[in-house]
């Protein structure tokens, strides 16, 4: 695992660089990953904006800003993404903010189809599922927690729907979005800090 781990933070990128990857492809017409569809691209271009207006609105709250300013270790946070996932495009804004908020925090992201062994270590019930949030230690690159691909929240949202409807939908997936902008990014800030003490 630890080299797995090593691997991947080789090929690994600050959240700006992250931006400015998925930025350029979509500027070619592509999307991040292995796979290229229109509709892939479409859902790139929503995130584009999505996370736009995440950047300037999502805040960290004092609660949690105190309790970033206060950790005792430093860590590693390793997310595995892709461009086109609107789970992540949700989440992404609030792990920046968070790590921003403290010295301790390292936040590096890799995307999922470039590596795949990282990917497979951490599925979601035998799914490659993202965004995935590794917590490593920063010294040790021992695995402490990870976290995703969504919060508990979300997860329920989505899992009633699926028992109700079947299917996860484009109206599943709108209520998911909506989901995520009343909650305004504290479950994932509550759900972390959890993890992390």
């Amino acid at each position: 695992m630890l080299t797995i781990i090593k691997e991947s933070l080789s090929k690994s990128h600050s959240y700006s660089e992250y931006r400015t990857i998925v930025s350029s492809l979509l500027k070619e017409g592509k999307s991040s990953g292995n796979e290229q569809s229109e509709a892939l691209t479409h859902y790139s271009e929503l995130n584009e904006v999505r996370m736009n207006r995440l950047d300037k609105t999502i805040s960290v709250s004092e609660v949690n800003q105190k309790k970033l300013q206060n950790l005792k270790r430093d860590y590693v946070w390793l997310v595995i993404s892709e461009g086109w996932c609107g789970d992540a495009a949700q989440i992404l804004p609030v792990f920046h903010k968070m790590a921003d908020l403290s010295e301790k925090i390292e936040l590096r992201i890799v995307f999922r189809d470039e590596n795949e062994a990282l990917m497979n270590l951490f599925l979601t019930n035998g799914t490659k599922s993202i965004p995935k949030l590794i917590i490593l230690d920063k010294n040790t690159l021992e695995v402490l927690a990870d976290f995703g691909p969504r919060p508990k929240g979300a997860i329920q949202l989505i899992s009633d729907y699926k028992a109700q409807h079947g299917v996860v939908d484009e109206i599943a997936k709108s209520e998911l979005q909506m989901w995520y902008f009343h909650d305004k990014g504290l479950s994932v800030q509550k759900e972390i800090l959890d993890l992390m003490k």
